[in-house]
């Protein structure tokens, strides 16, 4: 499960916002690109005041803090001209962490064989949620194995991923094993990020 996967800066995400959170994303996306990283996911909350989380990573998969820290400063003045947010906000820079959220065909492709949860927008035999392993991706359709699957049934399910809402990788054992494997192959110095590195705006 190790294998490396090419990537590319440019490559689009499969699976992304709508409404402001899609405003917000055409705005960070093309300088997010310019410095060299990829977005992953643009989150909108209104809890405790507006906040406005920018979750970004090069196209190997790693984030350091250094790396949100270039990006917020980047981002901070492109985000006060354009204005997408009428009332006060934070922004947050975050990296993807360890349960992160699948958006690219290659996302599908580098984390196969590992646990993942997709809920869809569209849905499959009449369900939304689906939670098993990742067997792979053919096109733009995963294969996944149900892990709820009952005695006699195909365990075995096509998922298009432009029908679906979300999906996400789910902590376990081999996961966080593979993430300190490829953190150290890329000389990633430090643990994994999962906290938000963000500066008012």
């Amino acid at each position: 499960m190790s294998e490396t996967i090419e990537t590319d800066a440019t490559e689009q995400r499969l699976i992304a916002e709508h409404g402001l959170g899609a405003r917000v994303a055409a705005i960070a996306g093309p300088v997010l690109e310019g410095l060299g990283y990829r977005l992953v996911r643009v989150r909108i909350s209104g809890l405790a005041g507006c906040t406005v989380q920018i979750m970004a990573e090069r196209p190997d998969g790693t984030m350091t803090i250094e790396d949100c820290e270039a990006c917020s400063r980047a981002l901070s003045p492109v985000l006060d001209v354009e204005d997408p947010i009428e009332r006060a906000y934070r922004l947050e820079m975050s990296s993807p962490g360890i349960d992160r959220p699948l958006v690219r065909r290659s996302d599908f492709t580098r984390y196969a064989g590992h646990v993942v949860k997709i809920e869809m927008a569209v849905p499959r035999d009449g369900r939304r949620r689906f939670r098993g392993v990742l067997l792979g991706v053919a096109g733009d359709v995963v294969r996944l194995r149900r892990e709820d699957a009952g005695a006699g049934e195909d365990a075995d399910i096509l998922l298009p991923i432009d029908d679906m809402a979300e999906a996400r990788l789910v902590l376990t054992d081999a996961l966080v094993a593979e993430s300190l494997k490829r953190g150290k192959a890329a000389a990633f110095a430090g643990p994994e990020n999962n906290g938000d590195h963000g500066s008012p705006s």
